[in-house]
């Protein structure tokens, strides 16, 4: 049979990219332009929009060495059309030979109108396998190129959310910063920003590497698979992945006029490779016995704060009518029976509401080697920790344990049950990251990486616990497309710290809400503190995402927080606002946090919260034309707490620690 000419199109679209040229690119300027410069042995990316001009390469390790694309001796580069999730585009592929070196194929990924493409690369050895710990397809020289003037400054993004650690924005004065999965590196002034963060979370650990050069006032920067570090929970190097042909982690890398956008825009492509987890109802909100009653909770005390919910919340503005009001018990619920555990969620169905439930499924709080699981009675527990060195690996407190050991399916499916036979819907699920450590092995010899093991662990939880609602604690922000909401910082309480403490996740995170369908803003505690704190923590549960209240309403709870409760968690206008969408940062160069946040709302509405986390009061000028707003209009600016319209020509008085919450309308 014949073989197949290419079309005369075909041959000249390769001939034109092997020239280094596209056509097309010429006429467009949002298109991105590729070619590989012979002198810098790299590869030379261009967009006339957003004035990109940016050098780029690949590397990797093998056996010990870095190896990078500059190492080849030729380099071919061809085009055809794609179509995939993203869309109708062109696949750019650049292949590398040389002497004693795989064959390095690095592919673009382009969609007409982007303001970013993706990248990734593959290694091919000639008739064996070949192993690598470590690829990074996006190396680029001076990262600071398109971004212009000063004021700029590099995102961090922690791996989780353990141990109280911060997200942060950095001035550009820094030696080297690593960053986990994304970074976004922009202007403060103009939020023009790159943004450059893996897409795929299915074997890697990926992280963002920014290096001040030596001989310039530029940034190298640096996004690679293979993080293994303290930051990632990890005593061990990152597993190597090993085949015929390897690959390296999916990698957008974007330039765009504000950084904030750049940072949803990487959210989306995240949730386009791996879909959110659906839900169809209405937005979780209601109560978790961790925020005051803790290993105090029990059975009676649980269905009293039903009742309380019932008689005083609910009828209030509580959940605007249309939201789902869970009554959650956290840690210390093996207290009840069974027969308890059914009744009470018999009772909060007859209160309106939905019970939900906890657990910690890869962790061995008793950590005891010798003790046999309850639930698989024929294994003990040494013969599932993740071992490191020999020895367990102890975090928090607890010994990590094996996702993909048959002892945890057994696990799953026994725990599942109870919590099906007894009517539970919704399941907080904390301390994951302990499934996600590297260790010296595996109980499933086809595993090479702690997340490689982590999604073996996660797709039995969908296979067991998948008609439940899946709410994560402590654990990594990727993957994220087993879990409907995730807690989007550490343990929160009552004080100005504690609200300040979740608003720095929501200053630089707000985004994961495109990646989650909730961002969870963990349990609003109003009892000893402050009226301005009371106003300022449920306004971030407000613009958080998911609003979940932490007193003791029991009968013998605090009259002080069942008070409290009554008047903050009722106000109608606050509460109109908490719609399970996170509000933007409008600025993005705080010392610590932002302290401003907005969100536009369908109807036009500009919902603006400016907080002060500080000791003394502060007057602030409504920023009209930073929210996005034109100074020349007039607006109604309404004041969601105190009920009363103010003149948006005048300064805001924030009195300190408490917050300002308006809703800004055109006249």
């Amino acid at each position: 049979m014949k073989k197949k000419l290419p079309s005369v199109l075909q041959l000249l679209m390769t001939l034109t990219m092997i020239l280094g040229y596209g056509a097309a690119n010429a006429a467009n300027p949002g298109a991105w332009k590729i070619v590989y410069d012979k002198t810098g042995k790299n590869l030379r990316l261009t967009r006339a929009a957003g004035n990109v001009d940016m050098r780029l390469y690949a590397s990797y390790k093998l056996n010990g060495r870095l190896v990078t694309s500059k190492d080849y001796t030729a380099c071919t580069i061809t085009s055809k059309p794609l179509n995939d999730a993203f869309g109708k585009g062109t696949l750019l592929q650049a292949t590398y030979r040389g002497s004693n070196l795989p064959v390095l194929v690095q592919s673009f990924y382009q969609y007409p109108g982007k303001d970013y493409l993706l990248t990734d690369f593959t290694l091919e050895a000639a008739g064996s396998n070949i192993a690598s710990n470590y690829m990074a397809p996006v190396n680029i020289t001076d990262m600071t190129q398109p971004l212009g003037g000063d004021n700029l400054r590099a995102l961090f993004v922690p791996f989780d959310n353990d141990k109280w650690i911060r997200f942060k924005s950095h001035p550009l004065d820094f030696s080297s910063l690593t960053s986990y999965e994304t970074t976004a590196v922009f202007n403060g002034n103009s939020r023009k920003g790159l943004v450059v963060g893996s897409v795929e979370h299915d074997f890697w650990k990926s992280a963002v590497v920014m290096e001040r050069n030596t001989n310039s006032k530029g940034y190298s920067l640096t996004c690679y698979g293979g993080a293994a570090d303290s930051t990632t929970r990890d005593l061990l190097p990152h597993g190597a992945k090993e085949g015929h042909i390897i690959r390296s982690p999916k990698v957008l890398l974007g330039v765009f006029n504000d950084w904030r956008t750049g940072m949803e825009t990487y959210g989306v492509a995240n949730a386009t490779v791996a879909p959110r987890r659906p839900w169809t109802k209405g937005v979780p909100m209601g109560w978790n016995s961790w925020g005051v009653l803790q290993f105090k909770i029990n059975y009676q005390k649980a269905l009293e704060v039903s009742d309380f919910f019932k008689a005083n919340l609910q009828p209030n503005h509580f959940g605007n009518g249309k939201d789902e009001i869970v009554i959650g018990l956290d840690s210390g619920w093996d207290s009840f029976t069974e027969d308890q555990l059914k009744d009470f969620v018999k009772h909060c169905e007859a209160n309106g509401q939905v019970a939900g439930i906890y657990w910690t499924p890869f962790t061995d709080w008793g950590k005891n080697p010798e003790g046999s699981l309850r639930e698989a009675p024929g294994f003990k527990f040494k013969e599932l920790y993740l071992y490191a060195n020999g020895k367990p690996q102890d975090i928090d407190g607890a010994y990590a344990i094996d996702p993909t050991h048959p002892a945890i399916e057994a696990r799953m499916k026994k725990v599942s049950e109870l919590f099906r036979r007894c009517g539970f819907k919704y399941v907080k699920m904390d301390f994951m990251a302990h499934g996600a450590v590297n260790a010296d092995k595996w109980y499933n010899p086809e595993i090479r990486s702690g997340i490689q093991a982590y999604n073996y662990g996660m797709q039995l939880l969908d296979k067991y616990f998948g008609d439940m609602y899946i709410n994560l604690s402590i654990a990594p922000i990727f993957p994220a497309s087993y879990a409907q909401s995730r807690r989007i910082a550490c343990d929160a309480w009552n004080k100005i710290k504690d609200t300040e403490y979740t608003l720095n996740a929501v200053s630089y995170g707000w985004w994961l809400d495109n990646v989650y369908q909730f961002n969870d803003a963990d349990h609003v505690v109003l009892q000893q503190a402050t009226e301005g704190e009371n106003r300022a923590r449920v306004t971030s549960a407000v613009i958080t995402g998911l609003f979940i209240a932490g007193d003791d309403f029991s009968n013998g709870g605090s009259e002080e927080g069942k008070s409290k409760a009554k008047e903050f968690l009722t106000n109608a206008e606050v509460n109109a606002a908490a719609t399970g969408r996170s509000f933007r940062p409008v600025e993005g160069t705080g010392e610590k946090s932002e302290d401003q946040f907005t969100l536009t709302d369908a109807q036009g509405n500009t919902w603006y919260a400016v907080f002060n986390y500080t000791d003394a009061d502060k007057d602030i000028q409504l920023p009209l034309q930073r929210l996005g707003l034109d100074a020349r209009k007039q607006y109604t600016v309404r004041d969601l707490w105190s009920h009363r319209e103010i003149n948006a020509a005048q300064a805001i008085h924030i009195p300190s620690k408490d917050v300002r919450f308006l809703k800004i309308s055109s006249k």
